[in-house]
């Protein structure tokens, strides 16, 4: 998504700023034309150099601030460590460390685009607008895909499920869902540390012994036989998941497989293992640049979403409701 398409878009031209990295790789930023008392809107989405892309929306949001705009708006297509929003073994809630962080660095208000767990919101002291990009997945599928009243939507994890029965209910199809997954084994984290003393004799167990959940391999709970299966999700990162499930669901029989996510992140050697799976083809938005990634593998295609940021900054700038982007928008979407 090109910022230059947004001002073109909105009849507006963009401020001249410069952001540079010093000879010691710190971040400096210079806004080469005055904001005081004007509505500041910064618009940055996560790649892959996220930090120094982060670090760069909060340094221009705080000069903003101290130059007095009135009021500045961080339009962020791909909020980066989404992920990381829940507790895992002896880490951190690093998403909720990035919110405070962007709260406190002048930002009035952010937009963004299907948050990896709605629940993210509550991280921020600011209001957040959280859009949806399914109407234009969904345009694709009607617009593009033939016979795709013969598709069923494809859930990648029984955590998908409600975000992929959205789908399935606006375009009057059947789900299916992925279950188990690939078996790796796990390094030990440490949490049975320290270990238990030797010839110790306790009296009493407090804890009851549990087995340890294992998942069985993958399965598909549903009939996509001789079907169009299109899995649904976020974001693809690792393709491999991804590509393991094709493989089991052209065993499964379906005959044309899509894989459809708002945000391509395509990390590492996504495009080689995209082009080399039983994916026919790859579809995400242009909230994440994957231009490289798309030269690279003929699979990858592009649904443009800059006319909705377009309207949400027309109606933020307006004061007018947003209710308009969130029609026929499921709670569970």
């Amino acid at each position: 998504m090109s910022t230059d398409d947004v001002a073109w878009k909105l009849s507006m031209h963009l401020c001249d700023c410069c952001c540079y990295n010093k000879a010691n790789r710190e971040t400096a930023v210079e806004i080469k034309e005055s904001v005081r008392g004007k509505d500041v809107y910064i618009i940055q989405t996560g790649t892959k150099n996220v930090n120094n892309d982060m670090m760069e929306l909060q340094i221009l949001a705080y000069a903003c601030r101290t130059s007095c705009a009135r009021n500045i708006v961080g339009v962020i297509p791909y909020l980066p460590y989404s992920k990381q929003s829940k507790m895992r073994k002896r880490g951190s809630i690093v998403c909720k460390l990035l919110a405070k962080m962007l709260s406190k660095s002048g930002l009035d208000h952010i937009i963004t685009i299907d948050l990896h767990q709605k629940e993210i919101q509550g991280f921020f002291d600011i209001p957040v607008d959280n859009l949806r990009a399914s109407p234009f997945l969904i345009e694709y599928i009607q617009t593009t895909i033939p016979d795709f009243r013969n598709a069923v939507i494809v859930a990648r994890n029984p955590n998908s499920v409600k975000r992929v029965t959205s789908f399935a209910e606006r375009l009057r199809l059947s789900i299916a869902v992925i279950h188990g997954e690939e078996k790796d084994e796990d390094e030990p984290d440490g949490r049975n540390s320290p270990p238990p003393v030797q010839g110790a004799d306790f009296a009493f167990n407090p804890i009851p012994a549990i087995q340890a959940k294992e998942k069985p391999p993958l399965n598909v709970v549903g009939d996509v036989g001789g079907r169009i299966a299109i899995i649904v999700d976020d974001m693809i990162d690792d393709v491999q998941s991804f590509v393991s499930i094709s493989a089991v669901l052209k065993e499964r029989g379906a005959y044309k497989i899509y894989a459809m996510a708002t945000h391509g992140l395509l990390s590492s050697d996504a495009p080689r293992l995209i082009e080399d799976s039983c994916i026919d083809e790859v579809v995400v938005t242009n909230t994440v640049p994957h231009e490289i990634q798309k030269m690279q593998c003929n699979k990858i295609k592009t649904v443009d979403i800059s006319g909705m940021l377009v309207e949400a900054i027309r109606r933020i700038h307006n004061k007018e409701s947003m209710a308009y982007l969130f029609r026929y928008i499921g709670m569970d979407d």
